[in-house]
């Protein structure tokens, strides 16, 4: 039997259209994609999306997308199964890297490609585990209350203290997404933390969970239990921020993987004191 080689590859720009397919790949990865990811993803940045076919047939995909002059994200690094190890992934990799620019690049790594990440340039930042479970009900403590049109800008700036770049063009989307659930905290007229859960293939994601304190992230994670009563959820945790995965293990949520933050260089200063649940592995 032969293969086809890389030389048969050819790279293009994916559209919305073609991110359903490699959505399903991730979903048969076991990543639990969103239901409704996409639009948001592809708002932040149309052209940061790319797909190898050989003849009609797509075969690999990743993502880069850019979200300032500084600063992109990588995921949705994938070939299908049949077609591995036939330089079909690094051919991909190499055409969509060429996006970023000089810009210094994050992704979400998987142990098992973490050293090749390495050898592309990408350094380790913190390992994030995925905490997976049913979260007690519990009526939600005062302050927290689902989120309106105006807390927008109040969300904006709250979730730019939280991140490597401003995201404003995804937010806007990720805030409204089909199914997806927003809660904020107050306090003393004050934003301390907002959330979301989103729909997704397997169950119900939480990202991003971003508080001041350890009380108010337990606060909105409560709020997000009772929009999923019955379900369990998954939540995605830096393992530096200690206090995050202590509040994951008391509501009894238990890890179910693990990937690593990395970076190719330097990224802005931010709050990571106060991620106890970043927004997704695809984006950052």
């Amino acid at each position: 039997m032969t293969f086809p080689g890389s030389e048969d590859l050819v790279v293009t720009r994916a559209s919305l259209e073609d991110w359903s397919v490699v959505s399903g790949w991730a979903g048969d990865e076991g990543w639990n994609p969103g239901l409704s990811d996409a639009p948001s993803f592809f708002a932040q940045d149309p052209e940061g999306f790319f797909i190898g076919r050989i003849g009609a047939e797509p075969v690999s995909a990743v993502s880069v997308v850019n979200y300032d002059a500084d600063y992109a994200f990588l995921g949705f690094y994938l070939v299908r199964p049949d077609l591995r190890g036939r330089g079909h992934g690094l051919t991909t990799w190499k055409t969509a890297l060429a996006h970023a620019g000089g810009r210094t690049v994050g992704l979400d790594g998987v142990v098992a490609q973490q050293d090749n990440y390495r050898r592309s340039g990408f350094e380790p930042a913190h390992r994030t585990v995925r905490f997976t479970g049913n979260v007690p009900t519990a009526p939600a403590p005062l302050g927290v209350r689902p989120a309106e049109a105006a807390d927008l800008g109040d969300i904006a700036a709250y979730d730019s203290a939280c991140c490597p770049a401003d995201r404003a063009r995804f937010l806007t989307r990720w805030l409204a997404g089909p199914g997806h659930r927003t809660f904020v905290r107050v306090a003393d007229g004050r934003l301390t933390g907002y959330a979301v859960v989103r729909p997704a293939l397997d169950r119900p994601r939480v990202g991003p969970l971003f508080a001041d304190t350890s009380q108010d992230a337990r606060a909105l994670l409560l709020a997000l239990a009772e929009e999923t009563p019955g379900r369990a959820i998954t939540v995605d945790v830096p393992r530096t921020n200690t206090a995050g995965v202590a509040l994951a293990e008391e509501v009894g949520l238990t890890p179910s993987f693990e990937t690593a933050r990395m970076y190719t260089g330097p990224v802005r200063p931010f709050a990571r004191e106060r991620v106890y649940g970043i927004t997704t592995l695809e984006l950052g």
